[in-house]
């Protein structure tokens, strides 16, 4: 936890939110009113507005952050900051007031002293590198990839498919914005310059791990790096990528309280947009449940991630549909790809099914032959373990 956090007045120009996003390095501040924490402002919420003028005040874009205290366990931490999409939260006191920010490059720093996190491999969690980025496309396609920017950096890749670099919203901000000076006009003006080439915006090279490399090797080098994800990388091509919400994602649902329902399954949705249809993550959401149920019977579900990438613009066409499942009794993965969407979803959900079904019919065989059941098995560390080990990282800040 940063306990003095760069802060903003509600009374701040967007430019300067900008600027000292720019300048910290941060996506996330704090804004205050009279000393009191009212609100958050995101370098991802200006990014969706560059049509508003740089005069525009931040109390005007704010969100409201999660609660976070500074007795929320590891795992409360790693779901709120998952469940908002935030890098960085507010840490507030009992009588409201701001006494730092925690962030999830924090807790990724923690992880390779948790032994229940940091031993699995990175292939286990990885999660589809999504839409892959020629180094020679213009800048202007990745507007209409912003969503999947907010998820992580998406790789960028030369004629032959080679990693050459990674692009994120930090990236694509640097061209979106160039303010005037000495008038009362200075609204953001993109332009021309975003004909501007991927290539010449992207960072490179590329920080990248070989399938084998395990979460606690990842979380090392992306704190050393300084970045917020890692490429898998096979004979120089992106098979996955790994993020700081991936590894985060361990920590999530670690309780080891054996009467979680499937209501407290953690649930993440990446691809997709609940704004450009209402309707698509409810459908979601209900294939979702009725699964879930199904595979309680074989097994404790504790987070599902669902990723989407679509082929087509249209609410039902082609998508590749992949998915991976967290277990008390291990991990498991499916993927699909087809012209119907929901068929796809569906279909990697009933595979998740099948899956734990078999799984659970192995188990109870061993134990009928006197086997002994695989260690996976085990149940993970309670909370009060997480809590000890994240307040004694904070310490360290």
């Amino acid at each position: 936890m940063t306990s003095k956090p760069i802060t903003l007045s509600t009374d701040a120009p967007l430019s300067r939110a900008l600027g000292v996003m720019r300048e910290k390095g941060v996506h996330e501040v704090p804004v205050l009113r009279n000393n009191r924490l009212i609100g958050l402002i995101t370098f991802e919420t200006i990014a969706r507005r560059t049509n508003l003028p740089f005069s525009t005040k931040v109390e005007h874009l704010l969100m409201l952050p999660p609660l976070i205290t500074p007795t929320t366990t590891f795992a409360d931490v790693a779901e709120q900051l998952l469940a908002t999409g935030l890098r960085a939260a507010p840490v507030v006191g009992k009588k409201g007031e701001l006494v730092g920010i925690i962030s999830r490059s924090d807790l990724v720093r923690a992880i390779p002293q948790m032994d229940d996190l940091a031993g699995h491999l990175v292939e286990q969690i990885s999660s589809p590198p999504g839409l892959l980025i020629h180094e020679n496309e213009s800048c202007g396609t990745l507007l209409h990839q912003i969503r999947l920017l907010e998820e992580h950096p998406l790789p960028v890749i030369d004629g032959k498919g080679r990693l050459v670099g990674a692009v994120g919203v930090a990236d694509l901000g640097r061209v979106l914005w160039r303010p005037t000076v000495g008038g009362k006009k200075d609204a953001a003006r993109p332009g021309n310059v975003l004909n501007v080439e991927v290539g010449s915006i992207m960072h490179t090279p590329p920080i990248t791990v070989p399938p084998g490399t395990t979460t606690g090797e990842a979380a090392l080098l992306m704190a050393r790096e300084k970045v917020s994800s890692v490429f898998v990388v096979v004979n120089g091509r992106p098979t996955g990528v790994v993020s700081q919400g991936d590894l985060l994602g361990l920590a999530v649902g670690t309780s080891a309280d054996p009467d979680v329902s499937v209501e407290d399954v953690y649930v993440q949705i990446h691809g997709v947009r609940a704004s450009g249809d209402p309707s698509l993550l409810t459908e979601i959401d209900r294939l979702i449940a009725k699964s879930l149920k199904h595979i309680a019977r074989n097994t404790r579900p504790i987070l599902l991630s669902i990723h989407i990438t679509p082929h087509a613009t249209h609410r039902a066409g082609d998508a590749t549909v992949q998915a991976r499942l967290h277990t008390d009794h291990g991990v498991y993965h499916a993927s699909e790809t087809g012209w119907n969407f929901f068929a796809s979803v569906q279909q990697v959900l009933d595979d998740l099914v099948a899956q734990t079904r078999r799984a659970r019919d192995e188990r109870r065989t061993l134990r009928r032959r006197g086997g002994r059941v695989p260690a996976e098995d085990d149940e993970t560390a309670a909370d009060g373990d997480l809590e000890a080990k994240i307040r004694a990282a904070a310490g360290e800040d």
